[in-house]
């Protein structure tokens, strides 16, 4: 599995948030769309395994396949470009503005909202027979996920805000970590290997991803959840996404550009004494 070294990975890492910033609206709209489709459906799936084996884990270790496979496709999730388009604007790339990258940021929340919540309309037909029935076991297990992490946080006040905003934060270091190690390697074997782990780890670990959370609420509102559209945007989709924003970018694009895109001069080395003054200095 071929290995890019981290100054060459840091310049894979410019070119894709450039390209992000310079794509057309009916691109960066589409593939945001099925992003944002493909992570709800991974979520959907996700959560069945752990209610029906009755092993969190079980569901954790198989919801990377659809970051996988969507991240091949080359479709965009919003956790993803936070990290890599303001690393164009910061190297100057030519025509990447800073309104661009807010552009790309809109458009691709945007994209991913709408995949995301025509899942949750799908899938809370699929749990319901088209809304005739009670919800499944799972479908029961989404609108409780929707309660906890909304009416959960608030409960507990300034103290939950904080606790999700980390969440938030810890959860797009692990994402767009799994996004970078995709350009660690050249092979596919690689890319998926370097995928797999952070995001199975933000799953098990019940970080916040904003994109995820546009299935899980809007589907947990349809199945019975007992919160609100207004507590899921502030005690949830909110904060989420502005902890998303400072995790990805704080601890992975930055740190990565900091030390390997724009590196600081090295010391200077400790010039050695001759012999002979080394010799006179003993005597």
């Amino acid at each position: 599995m071929p290995y890019v070294k981290p100054t060459d990975l840091v310049t894979r890492m410019i070119d894709a948030g450039e390209s992000k910033v310079l794509m057309s609206t009916r691109d960066t709209l589409i593939r945001s769309f099925m992003g944002g489709a493909i992570l709800a459906l991974a979520a959907a799936f996700a959560v069945t395994v752990s209610v029906q084996t009755g092993q969190p884990l079980a569901g954790a270790i198989l919801f990377p396949v659809g970051f996988v496979l969507l991240y091949l496709m080359g479709f965009d999730l919003l956790t993803g470009v936070f990290t890599l388009a303001p690393l164009a604007w910061l190297d100057k790339r030519p025509g990447v503005t800073f309104p661009g990258v807010l552009r790309n940021w809109g458009l691709v929340f945007c994209g991913n909202f709408a995949g995301a919540f025509l899942v949750a309309v799908l899938m809370a037909i699929y749990f319901t027979y088209g809304f005739a029935t009670e919800p499944s076991a799972v479908g029961q297990a989404i609108g409780e996920i929707g309660e906890g992490r909304t009416v959960g946080y608030a409960d507990y006040g300034a103290a939950g805000m904080l606790t999700l905003f980390v969440r938030g934060v810890l959860c797009n270091w692990m994402v767009s970590t799994g996004v970078v190690a995709a350009m660690m390697s050249d092979s596919v074997i690689g890319k998926v290997v370097g995928m797999w782990m952070p995001i199975m780890l933000f799953f098990y670990m019940g970080f916040e991803h904003s994109i995820v959370n546009m299935f899980l609420f809007p589907s947990g509102l349809m199945l019975g959840g007992d919160f609100t559209i207004g507590d899921y945007l502030l005690w949830n989709e909110i904060p989420t996404v502005v902890g998303n924003l400072v995790g990805g970018l704080t601890f992975v694009g930055l740190t990565l550009y900091a030390t390997h895109g724009r590196t600081a001069p090295k010391r200077r080395g400790v010039v050695a004494a001759e012999p002979e003054l080394v010799g006179t200095a003993r005597r």
